[in-house]
């Protein structure tokens, strides 16, 4: 079997993520929008078109050297996750020597014609998701450089130093560094700040989230690079992990990134929109200004409320609308620098800088404020990189973007030096007459993309700190069945757009917002150079020397720009400190009274020999039934648990302890997702299940997670059965080890027979009950619900001879609780200071963290809790 024909049979095994796990070391990763896929093999991606030649081979020609292995097939898929995987076996049943022959495969390609049309693809599509922002700043640049301190020096030498500075800020930032540099930095595929903040903690203790476990390092996602130190590296390693106030630090900067992207968010669509519909005032018809604010708050009241259709309805007219427009650009460019002034082409030189200094002085310096506007939108080209490939970014910039940004430039600058009054209003003016009505359009539909990418960059931002533990819980909203990673998020798309429109009524200039984004978007280079040096150490392994090089190169030249826009801080520049701040603010505030919580869980576990004192019968009656107790421990048994013991006369036969948290990885394949474990002797049914998920992963409710859960632990058991070091006899450790379990084809490697069908109106949970109560809220649900569809699924036990007697005991109880039903146990819990705390700790934990626990989602809604199978037990902390 050929591995065209292998993945085309394979079709069905490809998850909602567009993942496909091969072996431990390949991952092919389907790509819809584009029609390709790629292997990412030990962190190297190979693009591969899936398009076959007139043989029915694949274009791309893929040598896998099997060695020893003569059977010709393709990487066996992983059907038991991490422990275990079905293999083939030769004639002789030697698998061992398979597994060698596996390990010692190497996967190399060969670029052909496909292979790059794949990679143009990529680099078309980016257009409309990376470039939009970027391509619109040549809209207000110029007249931001010179409407201020250099009214004084609107000359044609002052012009041709201001294209000489755009240019040169041009080619070091977004060229040098970003293409050359950042876009290597990725997080297993993903870009971003809190990747290179996720790459970090996973090569050295940085991270602060408290739930951390051993298990996480095995995840596949996990490892990148090697492990090897240096000396230098290691000692700055073992000094940051040792002062717990660097790690603060460290996240303290994150998180100013973050509230900076979410600035972005705020002026970005003010700025973008306000500037292409500007060029209204230039027309015959001379609009006011208050027409003008009104178009501009009309078409951003109509791009906020349309969020929440998803960006793939209108995703297929984004790249051709800024091609377009990056296609207008250059041609009006071109026109003015040959008709207009040629001689522009000199100040392409670095000695028209040192002229522009030498006569405009600190005025100068200042004006560096406005040309830090034409590299705008850049950090979007690291941001989503998950949505490409670090080649079709480079690709689109170098070759595209980049030669029509500078061609723009030297045209308004040729067509300025001819027409100093004209700086006011540069670009329309310098737009001619017979095509300005067609280059408005395009203008204004260009500005809605560039919003549209970081309005949507800011809802990812947002998912990652949330996932993170650093953002309050929100609403997320999948917009698409087919594109994963497209959310939409009803709060904060409706605060960005209250505070877009607050800041476009409040200014109405866009010089003044300009000084606003300017500190924004220099402030999360500026982070991001400083964690890109940190990465340079001890994610790539290069000398601290080198680090320091790249460090202090980019910091002189962000720092002379962040400077310049400091400067204008009372001029509007104060609107992205604000907005960041208060941002920061409730993020670490969240972040810290979590960590506070987590922690007093953890100081206040019910220690193992209480529950072992009480016997398997916990001193209760256990009746039948499933109880799933949700807490954020992943070992022990929390507090709310010796709660219910004391206070409650009876529980569940069979109880489960779920953890759902957040690994510093982007993903978590399936196969990896399920960490399953006992807790105590056989008899007394008690289990631990871990769900992980990835910053990135999106936690669907797809009602199956019972059904997922029920075979999962009964796959434990088998495994338990049959593998020595899962079991924990009686007098040995209690809170044995935990098995990773695949949820992905785990009913073709199950004992158990399933059994579903489709009804309207029932639930596992109620229908058994004998309760009265139960049943008549079962009745008035499904009255106000008459068209609910759900799956009823149903477990049964094989005869099998061969079955281990406690075995079929324990899987016979745990099919009959599941059919008696589940409910859900989680604790409602209250945050308050100790009276002890300092007045600032009592103010952040009673009236900053209470505010937010009041006012965001509840755990339950978050983890698809269904409402009426919920028992909450409410608790104290006092942290």
């Amino acid at each position: 079997m050929t591995y065209a024909e292998w993945l085309r049979s394979a079709s069905g095994e490809w998850n909602e993520t567009g993942r496909l796990e091969l072996d431990e070391k390949i991952v092919a990763i389907w790509h819809w929008t584009a029609g390709v896929f790629y292997f990412d093999y030990q962190k190297r991606k190979f693009w591969l078109n899936f398009t076959e030649d007139s043989e029915g081979k694949l274009m791309n020609q893929i040598d896998i050297d099997l060695e020893e292995d003569s059977n010709d097939q393709p990487p066996p898929i992983s059907v038991g996750g991490g422990q275990e995987s079905m293999h083939p076996r030769g004639q002789d049943g030697q698998s061992d020597q398979f597994q060698v022959a596996r390990r010692k495969r190497k996967l190399t390609t060969k670029f052909s014609s496909v292979n790059l049309s794949s990679t143009l693809l990529l680099a078309y599509q980016s257009f409309g998701v990376v470039y939009g922002d970027l391509s619109t700043s040549p809209l207000y640049v110029y007249r931001s450089i010179f409407i201020g301190k250099l009214q004084n020096h609107q000359n044609p030498d002052a012009i041709f130093g201001a294209f000489s500075l755009i240019f040169w800020t041009l080619t070091l930032i977004p060229l040098l560094k970003y293409v050359f540099v950042v876009l290597s930095a990725d997080d297993n595929g993903e870009g971003g700040t809190f990747a290179l903040y996720s790459l970090l903690c996973r090569h050295a203790k940085f991270s602060l989230l408290p739930n951390q476990q051993a298990a996480d390092e095995e995840l596949s996602a996990y490892k990148y690079g090697s492990s090897g130190q240096s000396s230098s590296s290691s000692a700055l390693k073992r000094f940051l992990e040792k002062h717990k106030k660097s790690r603060i630090f460290l996240l303290l900067v994150v998180l100013l990134g973050a509230g900076m992207v979410i600035g972005d968010g705020v002026i970005t669509p003010a700025i973008s929109v306000l500037s292409s519909i500007s060029g209204l005032e230039a027309t015959e018809k001379r609009l006011g200004r208050g027409e003008v604010l009104l178009l501009a708050c009309v078409i951003l009241i109509g791009l906020f409320a349309l969020q929440h259709f998803g960006t793939h309805k209108v995703a297929f007219l984004f790249a051709p609308v800024v091609i377009l427009w990056l296609i207008s650009i250059f041609s009006i460019g071109l026109y003015n620098t040959i008709y207009w002034n040629p001689k522009i082409v000199v100040s392409l030189s670095p000695h028209y800088i040192i002229k522009f200094f030498r006569e405009t002085g600190k005025d100068g310096w200042i004006a560096l404020g406005g040309v830090l506007l034409s590299i705008t939108g850049t950090e979007a080209m690291f941001a989503d990189l998950g949505h490409f490939t670090a080649c079709s970014i480079r690709l689109a910039f170098a070759f595209v973007v980049y030669p029509c940004l500078v061609v723009q430039y030297m045209g308004q600058a040729a067509y300025l030096s001819k027409n100093i009054p004209s700086i006011p209003n540069s670009f329309y003016d310098s737009v001619p007459g017979s095509v300005f009505w067609p280059v408005f359009v395009i203008a204004t539909l260009a500005a809605i993309v560039g919003s549209q990418a970081i309005i949507s960059a800011t809802f990812s931002i947002v998912k990652q700190c949330h996932a993170l533990g650093c953002f309050p819980r929100v609403k997320v909203v999948h917009t698409s069945k087919h594109i994963y990673g497209q959310i939409y998020i009803p709060e904060i798309n409706w605060i960005l757009m209250i505070l877009t429109l607050a800041i476009t009524v409040g200014f109405q200039d866009t010089t003044v917002i300009g000084n606003a984004y300017g500190l924004a978007c220099m402030s999360v280079m500026f982070i991001t150079t400083f964690l890109m040096a940190l990465i340079m150490v001890f994610v790539w392994q290069r000398s601290v020397v080198l680090a320091a090089v790249f460090l202090l190169f980019f910091w002189f030249i962000e720092a002379v720009y962040l400077s310049a826009a400091l400067i204008k801080v009372p001029q509007g520049g104060w609107v992205s400190i604000v907005v960041s701040m208060i941002f920061m603010f409730v993020m670490f505030v969240w972040h810290y009274g979590t960590r506070k919580k987590y922690n007093f869980d953890l100081h206040n576990k019910v220690p193992l020999k209480w529950i072992l004192g009480l016997g398997p019968s916990l001193g209760i009656v256990r009746v039948p039934g499933i109880g799933l107790i949700y807490s954020e421990l992943a070992t022990g048994v929390p507090a709310i648990f010796s709660h219910f013991v004391t206070n409650l006369p009876a529980f569940h036969n069979v109880l489960v302890f779920v953890c759902v948290k957040s690994v510093p990885v982007p993903y978590v394949s399936p196969e990896e997702r399920f960490l399953i474990g006992r807790i105590g002797p056989r008899p007394y049914r008690m289990y631990r299940c871990i769900v992980r998920y990835g910053y990135k992963d999106i936690q669907r409710d797809d009602g199956n997670f019972e059904d997922q859960l029920i075979q999962s632990i009964a796959k434990f058991i088998q495994l338990e059965a049959v593998e020595p070091q899962f079991s924990s006899s009686d007098t040995a450790s209690y809170d044995g080890r935990m098995a990773v379990i695949s949820t992905r084809n785990i009913q073709s490697s199950s004992s158990l027979i399933v059994s579903e069908h489709e009804d309207f109106g029932s639930s596992n949970s109620i229908q058994s009950s004998k309760s009265l109560t139960l049943q008549s809220l079962r009745s008035a649900y499904d009255d106000e619900n008459p068209q609910t569809r759900r799956r009823r699924v149903r477990f049964q036990l094989p005869q099998s001879p061969e079955m281990d007697p406690s075995v079929r005991e324990e899987l016979l109880d745990l099919i009959q609780a599941k059919e008696a039903g589940v409910a859900y146990i989680i604790g409602h819990s209250y945050v308050k200071a100790r009276r002890s705390s300092s007045s600032l700790k009592k103010l952040v934990i009673d009236y900053g963290y209470s505010f937010l626990r009041k006012n965001c989602r509840g755990p339950s809604v978050t983890l698809h809790i269904p409402h009426i199978s919920l028992i909450e037990v409410g608790i104290i902390y006092y942290v």
